[in-house]
């Protein structure tokens, strides 16, 4: 099995609903991205997928997020836009963009912090 994993980053804004301290507050983080996906096999010349490829379909994903408030996009208008919603969210808009055959999507784990991170794995 290999494991193939690709970083990316976005900044933006959000507050916690229903948080009682300073994250309830309007405050911004430098978000790191990490995407693992898992392979059995690889193609005749010995890759899964493309690193570029991959990254080009997260960065789709992670632009419209950038420089945004991301409590008023659509999805987290209800859905608090906590490190580990932000991971299943970029997690179930990148699992159908891979068509690739060789692959599954395995985690997107989300950095909020140097030393705090949330991860998703889907099913």
């Amino acid at each position: 099995m290999f494991e193939i994993c690709i970083k990316s980053d976005f900044s933006s804004a959000h507050f916690l609903r229903e948080y009682k301290g300073k994250c309830e507050d309007l405050h911004g983080h430098n978000w790191d991205v990490e995407v693992m996906v898992l392979a059995k096999n690889v193609n005749k010349i010995g890759i899964a997928i493309d690193f570029k490829e991959l990254k080009y379909k997260l960065n789709e994903i992670l632009e419209k997020l950038d420089h945004k408030c991301l409590n008023q996009l659509a999805y987290f208008k209800k859905i608090n836009p906590t490190s580990e919603n932000i991971a299943k969210y970029i997690f179930d808009q990148l699992k159908p963009r891979l068509k690739n055959k060789f692959v599954k999507l395995f985690k997107v784990t989300v950095w909020e912090s140097k030393s705090s991170y949330a991860s998703y794995l889907g099913k």
